[in-house]
């Protein structure tokens, strides 16, 4: 699926994730200008006014970089969230490049980002809730398969990502565990056009949070992930030393109950979200450093594809008869 025209400015086929409590101007300029889309959520701001001095900061920082890759603001599109309509608006004004939407496809967003010609993106853990994103009109779907961190779900992008091909036509991005470029390559030969990554820049200089919760992070691998809607009502993955830090025990959680907003910003404070990406991290880099590291990667990846011995072999099924 060709990329819409916003997006083809980019270095990598590949968004940073927007990760509540970690992304701020610092980590969405530097990854932008390292030519990967940067994100964050709006209600990393404690107000819409912040949310708005952060619209303008990160506009202001990216204008001398005219070959820096946009940006784009996460809008939680939930009943819990008071916020929506006012952080709509700034986003409309602002004319964000790219608004991704969570926990609710609404057509009404949809066209407000749209009317200026944003783009939409909606990320999904299952067919029923992508058909319903198709349905309200959005630009892309992401589909967030299992391992990705925070709102995760749990099918095989082998399983979703052809499943949504199969009535979406619209940009098609793949969330869970991908980590380096060799899985962004991965991601693309998969039929995604863009990869997701999340957990990879929660562990860089620019990220937001302690340097408890990266060290945390570095320390942790794929198995040290608990899935579990018991910390905000919503199934997501979390670190489970957190968990235990926080004087609970991963065995034996106690459903939290349905979620709400005010709640869910308290729990992530004390207990860390990560994807089991974690596997494949190792260090705390500087954003720009990484994107480089993620861009030799790609391209080391695609080249390797390209020499693979059974390629020749295999072209021989597309050979005109």
């Amino acid at each position: 699926m060709p990329l819409p025209k916003t997006l083809k400015t980019l270095r990598l086929p590949a968004i940073a994730a927007p990760m509540f409590l970690a992304s701020g101007p610092d980590l969405v300029v530097e990854t932008c200008r390292g030519g990967i889309l940067g994100t964050f959520p709006a209600l990393n701001q404690r107000s819409t006014q912040g949310f708005v001095d952060w619209l303008d900061e990160i506009r202001a920082r990216l204008q001398p970089h005219p070959d820096a890759a946009p940006f784009g603001v996460n809008l939680i599109v939930h009943r819990s969230n008071p916020r929506l309509e006012a952080d709509l608006a700034a986003v409309v004004a602002h004319r964000v490049p790219l608004v991704i939407t969570s926990l609710g496809a609404v057509p009404e967003v949809v066209k407000a980002v749209q009317s200026y010609g944003g783009l939409v993106f909606h990320d999904v853990i299952s067919r029923r809730h992508a058909e319903k994103a198709a349905e309200a009109g959005v630009d892309g779907i992401i589909a967030v398969c299992a391992g990705a961190g925070g709102h995760a779900g749990t099918l095989s992008p082998f399983a979703l990502l052809p499943e949504i091909r199969s009535f979406f036509g619209g940009t098609l991005v793949l969330s869970g565990a991908i980590s380096n470029g060799a899985q962004i390559a991965a991601a693309r030969l998969m039929g995604a056009d863009l990869a997701y990554l999340g957990t990879r820049f929660l562990v860089t200089r620019e990220s937001m949070v302690s340097e408890a919760q990266k060290h945390m992070t570095l320390e942790a691998r794929a198995g040290d992930i608990v899935y579990t809607d018991a910390i905000s009502g919503v199934n997501a993955n979390f670190l489970k030393k957190s968990i235990v830090a926080a004087g609970l025990d991963p065995a034996n959680l106690v459903s939290h109950g349905p979620m709400d907003l005010g709640s869910e910003a308290k729990a992530w404070k004390t207990v860390w979200s990560a994807g089991q990406g974690v596997s494949g991290i190792d260090d705390v880099p500087a954003t720009a450093d990484l994107c480089d590291r993620l861009a030799r990667e790609y391209a080391c990846a695609m080249l390797d594809a390209r020499a693979d011995p059974f390629l020749a072999r295999a072209q021989e099924a597309i050979k005109p008869l």
